[in-house]
C-alpha cells in the first residue's frame, strides 16, 4: 500500500511540474527565440492535427486544460499559472512554440519536453495549438 501512494505522489509531482508558463492580463513581449531555433516552421501539415490533439491531451492539457487556457487541474497549483496557449499561439511563430516546448521555461514550472517527446511529436502539438481559440 505504502508502494501505491508513493507511486502516485511521484505521479502526481510529475504531472505538476511537467506544466507551467506564467499567465498575465497584462500581454508582455516574447522572448526572442535563439537562433537555433529562430525560422524554423512546421513540417507537418493539417493532418498532424488530430495527432498533436492526442499528443496535448496527454501531456499538457492537465496544466494547461483542454482548451489550453490554462485552466488545467494541475495548473490551479502552479505559480505563475500555465500561459493560455489559445491567446499565445495567436501571436507567437512556429519557432517560438516548437522552442518553448522543447526546451521549456525557466523560472515556471514548463518543463522541456524534447527527449520525453519526439520532435514530430512536439510538432504535432503545435498543430493542435494552433487550432485553439
Amino acid at each position: 500500500m505504502k508502494k501505491i501512494l508513493i507511486a502516485v505522489l511521484l505521479l502526481t509531482a510529475v504531472l505538476l511540474a511537467a506544466c507551467g508558463g506564467g499567465q498575465s492580463a497584462e500581454p508582455t513581449a516574447l522572448a526572442t527565440v535563439p537562433s537555433e531555433y529562430a525560422g524554423k516552421t512546421n513540417p507537418l501539415g493539417a493532418d498532424a492535427v488530430a495527432a498533436g490533439a492526442d499528443v496535448f491531451n496527454t501531456n499538457c492539457a492537465s496544466c494547461h486544460g483542454p482548451q489550453g487556457h490554462g485552466d488545467g487541474p494541475a495548473g490551479a497549483a502552479l505559480d505563475p499559472a500555465p500561459k493560455n496557449l489559445a491567446e499565445l499561439q495567436a501571436i507567437a511563430g512556429d519557432d517560438y512554440l516548437y522552442w518553448r516546448i522543447a526546451t521549456g521555461k525557466e523560472g515556471t514550472s514548463m518543463v522541456a519536453w524534447l527527449g520525453v517527446l519526439t520532435e514530430e511529436q512536439i510538432w504535432q502539438a503545435v498543430a493542435f495549438i494552433r487550432t485553439l481559440k
